[in-house]
Protein backbone atom coordinates (compact mmCIF):
# COMPACT_ATOMS: atom_id res chain seq x y z
CA UNK A 1 0.00 0.00 0.00
CA UNK A 2 1.24 3.47 -0.67
CA UNK A 3 -0.25 6.66 -0.86
CA UNK A 4 -0.58 6.52 -4.46
CA UNK A 5 -2.39 9.84 -6.81
CA UNK A 6 -3.93 6.66 -8.48
CA UNK A 7 -5.70 5.67 -5.56
CA UNK A 8 -9.30 7.47 -5.51
CA UNK A 9 -9.62 7.81 -1.83
CA UNK A 10 -6.14 9.19 -1.45
CA UNK A 11 -6.81 11.54 -4.22
CA UNK A 12 -10.09 12.69 -2.69
CA UNK A 13 -8.33 13.29 0.67
CA UNK A 14 -5.34 15.06 -1.51
CA UNK A 15 -8.49 17.42 -2.89
CA UNK A 16 -9.81 17.62 0.77
CA UNK A 17 -6.05 18.97 1.77
CA UNK A 18 -6.30 21.23 -0.98
CA UNK A 19 -9.76 22.64 0.37
CA UNK A 20 -7.90 23.14 3.76
CA UNK A 21 -5.18 24.92 2.29
CA UNK A 22 -7.42 27.50 0.53
CA UNK A 23 -10.04 27.96 4.01
CA UNK A 24 -12.59 25.79 2.63
CA UNK A 25 -13.40 23.75 5.80
CA UNK A 26 -16.54 22.68 5.16
CA UNK A 27 -15.75 21.16 1.74
CA UNK A 28 -12.29 19.99 3.17
CA UNK A 29 -14.53 17.92 5.50
CA UNK A 30 -16.93 16.71 2.61
CA UNK A 31 -14.11 15.35 0.76
CA UNK A 32 -12.72 13.45 3.28
CA UNK A 33 -15.81 12.43 4.65
CA UNK A 34 -16.68 10.94 1.16
CA UNK A 35 -13.47 9.39 1.25
CA UNK A 36 -14.24 7.24 4.39
CA UNK A 37 -18.12 6.79 2.82
CA UNK A 38 -16.23 5.34 -0.31
CA UNK A 39 -13.07 3.22 1.49
CA UNK A 40 -13.02 -0.42 1.40
CA UNK A 41 -9.75 -1.87 2.89
CA UNK A 42 -7.85 -1.45 5.75
CA UNK A 43 -5.00 1.31 4.03
CA UNK A 44 -7.97 3.64 2.76
CA UNK A 45 -10.33 3.77 6.25
CA UNK A 46 -7.23 4.65 8.03
CA UNK A 47 -6.41 7.38 5.71
CA UNK A 48 -9.71 8.77 5.57
CA UNK A 49 -10.48 8.47 9.46
CA UNK A 50 -7.06 10.11 10.03
CA UNK A 51 -8.14 13.61 7.90
CA UNK A 52 -11.85 13.35 9.17
CA UNK A 53 -10.42 13.36 12.70
CA UNK A 54 -8.72 16.84 11.84
CA UNK A 55 -12.24 18.68 11.31
CA UNK A 56 -14.06 17.19 14.47
CA UNK A 57 -14.90 20.24 16.97
CA UNK A 58 -14.49 18.16 20.15
CA UNK A 59 -11.73 16.63 21.77
CA UNK A 60 -13.81 13.19 22.66
CA UNK A 61 -14.69 13.37 18.52
CA UNK A 62 -11.28 13.89 17.46
CA UNK A 63 -10.20 11.56 19.59
CA UNK A 64 -12.46 8.69 18.59
CA UNK A 65 -12.20 9.11 14.45
CA UNK A 66 -8.01 9.33 15.43
CA UNK A 67 -8.54 5.78 17.61
CA UNK A 68 -10.79 4.49 14.28
CA UNK A 69 -7.89 5.42 11.95
CA UNK A 70 -5.03 3.55 14.47
CA UNK A 71 -7.40 0.53 14.59
CA UNK A 72 -7.08 0.32 10.68
CA UNK A 73 -3.16 1.48 10.67
CA UNK A 74 -2.16 -1.21 13.04
CA UNK A 75 -3.99 -3.79 10.74
CA UNK A 76 -1.54 -2.81 7.88
CA UNK A 77 2.56 -3.81 7.54
CA UNK A 78 3.75 -0.81 5.47
CA UNK A 79 6.81 1.45 5.69
CA UNK A 80 5.03 4.47 4.43
CA UNK A 81 2.27 3.66 6.84
CA UNK A 82 4.63 3.31 9.60
CA UNK A 83 5.83 6.97 8.77
CA UNK A 84 1.99 8.10 9.32
CA UNK A 85 1.94 6.51 12.52
CA UNK A 86 3.94 9.25 14.80
CA UNK A 87 2.04 11.97 14.09
CA UNK A 88 -1.01 9.82 14.44
CA UNK A 89 0.07 8.77 17.71
CA UNK A 90 0.90 12.35 18.71
CA UNK A 91 -2.85 13.43 17.99
CA UNK A 92 -3.97 10.53 20.11
CA UNK A 93 -1.77 11.50 23.39
CA UNK A 94 -2.65 15.13 22.86
CA UNK A 95 -6.28 14.63 22.66
CA UNK A 96 -5.57 12.52 26.05
CA UNK A 97 -3.84 14.65 27.16
CA UNK A 98 -6.05 17.52 26.73
CA UNK A 99 -9.05 15.18 28.73
CA UNK A 100 -6.44 15.29 31.51
CA UNK A 101 -5.51 10.92 31.13
CA UNK A 102 -2.12 11.46 31.26
CA UNK A 103 -0.89 8.04 32.23
CA UNK A 104 -2.87 7.55 28.51
CA UNK A 105 -1.30 10.42 27.16
CA UNK A 106 2.36 9.35 28.17
CA UNK A 107 1.52 5.99 26.79
CA UNK A 108 0.72 6.88 23.69
CA UNK A 109 3.61 9.48 22.93
CA UNK A 110 5.56 7.23 23.70
CA UNK A 111 4.68 5.15 20.69
CA UNK A 112 4.78 7.92 19.05
CA UNK A 113 8.35 7.78 19.82
CA UNK A 114 9.33 4.63 19.19
CA UNK A 115 7.55 5.07 15.48
CA UNK A 116 10.00 8.42 14.70
CA UNK A 117 12.56 5.84 13.28
CA UNK A 118 10.22 5.88 10.12
CA UNK A 119 9.80 9.90 9.53
CA UNK A 120 11.52 11.08 6.73
CA UNK A 121 14.92 13.23 7.82
CA UNK A 122 13.02 16.76 6.85
CA UNK A 123 10.81 19.34 8.49
CA UNK A 124 7.61 17.36 8.94
CA UNK A 125 9.46 14.78 10.33
CA UNK A 126 11.35 17.26 12.85
CA UNK A 127 8.02 18.94 13.60
CA UNK A 128 6.80 15.76 14.27
CA UNK A 129 9.72 14.69 16.33
CA UNK A 130 9.52 18.06 18.64
CA UNK A 131 6.06 17.34 19.21
CA UNK A 132 6.05 14.07 20.73
CA UNK A 133 9.26 15.39 23.14
CA UNK A 134 7.25 18.69 23.90
CA UNK A 135 4.42 16.02 25.16
CA UNK A 136 6.60 13.71 27.07
CA UNK A 137 8.00 16.91 28.51
CA UNK A 138 4.79 18.47 29.60
CA UNK A 139 3.92 15.41 31.30
CA UNK A 140 6.92 14.91 33.16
Amino acid sequence: MEFSPENKIVKLCADGMAAEGQGREEDALNLFTQAWNESTDDFEKFTSAHFVARHQQTVADKLKWDELALSHAEKINNDSVKGSLPSLLLNIGKCHEDLNDFEKARTYYMKAQHYTQFLPDDKYGHMIKSGIIAGIERLN
